[in-house]
């Protein structure tokens, strides 16, 4: 019999977690194992494999799902209530939990109004959107009834630094003009999709490089922007989301659409990415999860007999699943942790946490995932498993909200500001070995303390 996912919380965890998101935890385990997982299926045929139906199509299933979990309550879950009535109130710790569940479906996220970048979006609106922009965006993306996207990379300059975007946002009396190409516009291939949530710049040259850019709400159908092509990942197309090659031509929007004021896009994109990236970890963990079940199952097939053996009789097998346990439980952890820090602080006082977690979960699901492929053998490199998919979308976590190398660096930078902390104390400790080497009669043969020499028979 399963074990619930409330009974699972890790123990260190477990005191952060109300009575009630437990219970909400184990009602989403339940929807996404028993409802969403069986579907996907049917989206997969209701995709079709035509590449204008597949993102055309209307998803029926999908929306069958979106008003059972409305209905259940379980829609939302992202939200806190200090944002917005309609949030489910639930700390950042108690919602990367339910997260891990969204990531066993490729279809849970939307189907329960949880899938970035709508996520992401709209907590842009609801931290830092004025009235009348909550009133034209935010609501009905709360009832997801339309899509959005999210335009930060370009193609033309180093995108993991920030501050290469050359996207042009520049003022024309009541108006702006936006000029500049986008890509990997992340939601931009559905139907659905209405609003674009572009970063760009107003004041390139303003000495400080952070405080060039601003952030500005686009409606998708503007007259000027030309959707080129949805890019694909490893030859997967992730319809109907779809990611975007996007450009603006001398496109013109009001004023009112600019978010927050000039200048401050780095604060509203960092208030957007800290919490977003421990969604995203903690999805990967749920993909994990899944990828380690497969295994296990698979191993367990008595059809499955190489040189005579069962899968599960073969110590190689065994030790990758042992090991993927072990990783999977330590990089939940991490995540938890860095869950556990934002509600304590926020988000800029958990980014070496965030950081973390971003390097390692990517990781450990990429391991996880090619052991089962080649436990799989054939079939798992084939559409008659989930996990060729699941590997092209896990390699992309690596690259997506900030590549590694970026995150790495940010988490070296931390660490070495504590060289003269460490190298005083190293020093504090010389000084008084040396003492005690004198009282002791002993003359410390070399710096790495790897052998000593007694002058004198020492007093033990």
């Amino acid at each position: 019999m399963d074990i619930a996912a409330s009974t699972r919380i890790p123990a260190i965890a477990l005191t952060g977690v109300s009575p009630a998101a437990r219970r909400k935890l184990d009602e989403v385990e339940e929807f996404v194992q028993n409802r969403c997982i069986p579907a996907e299926t049917v989206f997969a045929q209701q995709l079709g494999v035509e590449t204008k139906q597949r993102f055309a199509t209307h998803h029926s299933i999908v929306e069958d799902l979106k008003e059972e979990a409305r209905s259940r309550g379980l829609w939302n879950l992202f939200m806190a209530k200090e944002y917005c009535e309609d949030g489910a109130g639930f700390s950042n710790l108690e919602y990367a939990l339910m997260a891990e569940q969204l990531g066993q479906s490729f279809i849970a996220s939307e189907c329960m109004n949880c899938s970035a970048p709508d996520t992401g979006n709209m907590e842009v609106l609801l931290k830092y959107g004025n009235l009348e922009q909550k009133k034209e965006w935010l609501q009905p993306l709360i009832d997801g009834e339309i899509r959005s996207a999210f335009l930060m990379s370009e193609p033309d300059v180093a995108s993991s630094d920030a501050t290469n975007i050359q996207f042009d946002i520049k003022r024309d009396g009541k108006d702006y003009i936006l000029n500049g190409s986008k890509w990997w516009s992340s939601g931009a291939g559905d139907p659905r999709c209405e609003l674009y949530i572009v970063m760009g710049k107003t004041d390139p040259c303003n000495p400080n490089p952070h405080r060039q850019q601003s952030v500005i709400l686009v409606p998708s159908r503007t007259a000027g922007i030309t959707v080129h092509r949805m890019l694909s990942v490893f030859g997967y197309d992730d319809a109907p989301h779809g990611h975007g090659h996007i450009t603006f031509d001398n496109v013109r929007v009001p004023t009112a659409n600019l978010v927050l004021d000039e200048g401050r896009g780095f604060e509203i994109i960092q208030g957007r990415l800290g919490p977003g990236r421990i969604h995203h970890a903690m999805r990967c963990i749920g993909v994990a999860e899944r990828a380690l079940n497969l295994m296990v199952s698979r191993a367990a097939e008595p059809k499955k007999k190489p040189f005579g053996k069962m899968l599960s009789q073969h110590d190689i097998v065994m030790a990758r699943i042992a090991r993927a346990r072990a990783e999977i439980d330590a990089a939940r952890l991490v995540v938890l942790n860095a869950a556990l820090k934002i509600d304590n602080g926020d988000p800029k006082s958990a980014i070496g946490e965030i950081a973390e977690a971003k390097i390692l979960v990517p990781e450990v699901l990429l391991r996880v995932l090619d052991d089962a492929i080649q436990l799989f053998g054939a079939a798992g490199v084939s559409q008659d498993t989930p996990l060729a998919y699941m590997w092209a979308s896990a390699r992309t976590m690596r690259l997506v909200d900030g590549p590694d190398e970026v995150h790495l660096l940010q988490l070296a930078k931390r660490e070495t500001r504590r060289a003269s902390v460490i190298r005083q104390k190293q020093a504090r400790q010389e000084t008084i070995m040396a003492e005690i080497c004198q009282d002791r009669g002993i003359t410390r043969v070399d710096p790495l303390h790897l052998g000593w020499t007694a002058q004198t028979k020492p007093r033990l």
